[in-house]
């Protein structure tokens, strides 16, 4: 016997196992044409990864989500920022374009962990002269609070 209540939750519960479905889905497939783009073999990228070679290929599938950690060291074996893929996968929210972000996301010569902390410091820096209010510092605020969860604090000096 069930109740129009319990229906109800069955429906609810069955449109968020489609919604993490569909995510899945998404990260794969984005994941799959950096990769092709990158003419990077499944192999090498698992390889470079440090993951399986039937893990990727399940993630790419969209049989399973990675992790913030596997979606950064995929990042790093496709030489793409790992803030990418997690707006990408939905871990982080996007933001408006920044010429600044941009430069730094996009330099090879400096660490995910060096990014981060350049932007946390930029974006610090762009609150307390009250620029924040004026663009994108309310979102990168957010953002930082989130990577700086991933992340140890920094050293203070």
């Amino acid at each position: 016997m069930t109740s129009e209540h319990d229906h109800q939750d069955g429906q609810s519960e069955t449109g968020t196992v489609e919604a993490m479905a569909t995510a899945a889905q998404d990260i794969g497939e984005f994941i799959r044409s950096q990769r092709l783009s990158a003419k990077v073999s499944l192999r090498q990228l698992a390889e470079r990864a440090g993951v399986s070679n039937p893990y990727l290929s399940q993630i790419e599938r969209g049989l399973r989500k990675p992790s913030a950690d596997v979606l950064s060291q995929i990042a790093k074996g496709l030489r793409v920022s790992a803030e990418v893929l997690y707006v990408r996968a939905g871990i982080l929210e996007a933001r408006p374009a920044s010429p600044v972000r941009d430069a730094l996301l996009a330099d090879s010569s400096i660490s995910e962990r060096q990014k981060q902390m350049l932007l946390e410091i930029y974006d610090s820096f762009r609150r307390e002269n009250g620029a924040g209010e004026q663009s994108d510092g309310a979102s990168a605020a957010g953002t930082v609070d989130v990577l700086r969860a991933d992340s140890a604090e920094p050293a203070r000096d």
